[in-house]
């Protein structure tokens, strides 16, 4: 027992640091930078004018926040992620649609 107690310990405080740390989405980041600079992109070329860069960095933000309240609890369950998946997938089609509406 007593050989065992220091690798129980260092088990514990591991599993301590990892409960401190938000459950971690690396697709979804990713894709947020990509997005963002999908709009920086738009804006800067002309392509988006100031007020549907506007709404789409708003629309980033939402985003953002929706992933903040997955997060929240500790987990990001599967439901949460395909949901923000989702929502991703709206958010680019939307950017997609304002950069090439020829305005």
């Amino acid at each position: 027992m007593k050989q065992l107690l220091p690798f129980l310990l260092l088990g514990l405080c591991a599993s301590a640091a990892l409960a401190d740390e938000p459950p971690a989405t690396p697709r979804f980041d990713q894709r947020q930078e990509n997005q963002q600079q999908r709009v920086d992109q738009g804006a800067t070329s002309g392509a988006l004018t100031e007020r549907e860069a506007a709404r789409l960095d708003a629309q980033q933000e939402h985003l953002q926040h929706a992933e903040d309240l997955a997060k929240s609890d500790g987990v990001v369950t599967r439901e949460e992620r395909a949901a923000l998946h989702h929502r991703q997938d709206h958010a680019s089609a939307n950017i997609y649609r304002k950069k090439h509406n020829r305005r």
